[in-house]
């Protein structure tokens, strides 16, 4: 496409009040990166994007979990993670797409050396940076320990997550 198309289409884009990234937020959760590039707001309701960004050798800080009325989807970008979805390890690399039903426990980690990203779609758009925000107090006032429980339980349940049991002691 050459740059006067390009900048055709940008201009009848922007005249129907669509634009790239139109939400833009970068929220750090502990050490993990989510990138909001479209909100519910911003899809009438249809679907929630976001970059997911894991540095080496890190798990998910908050506990596995459910979601109750949306089903998420994992496109691997860089790298590769694992995704445990209702106790089965799914390692989801570059170009590679893992759909998440509602009800699945899930919960992933990087195993690998080297920080791993991820597109995650949810949808219908009913999680959005909210959630995320909250989380990111909760965990970040942790201070690298563990996360405060029932807080984590309570922005959850508000947001139509299902916080699983604890895995039981050896």
């Amino acid at each position: 496409m050459s740059i006067a198309n390009r900048k055709e289409v940008a201009i009848t884009l922007s005249t129907n009040n669509a634009h790239i990234n139109p939400a833009d937020e970068t929220i750090r959760i502990g050490p993990l990166v989510v990138r909001f590039l479209l909100t519910g707001e911003q899809s009438n309701g249809s679907v929630a994007i976001f970059e997911l960004t894991v540095p080496g050798a890190q798990r998910l800080p908050v506990p596995a979990h459910s979601h109750d009325h949306y089903e998420e989807t994992i496109y691997g970008l860089d790298r590769v993670m694992t995704w445990t979805v209702d106790g089965k390890p799914i390692v989801v690399g570059p170009g590679q797409a893992l759909c998440i039903p509602r009800g699945a426990v899930h919960r992933f980690d990087n195993n690998g050396s080297q920080d791993a990203k991820s597109l995650c779609v949810i949808s219908p758009a009913l999680l959005g940076p909210e959630y995320f925000r909250e989380s990111a107090e909760v965990v970040n006032a942790a201070a690298g320990g563990p996360p405060d429980r029932a807080k984590m339980a309570e922005i959850m349940r508000r947001y139509g997550l299902t916080m699983a049991a604890p895995a039981p002691q050896a």
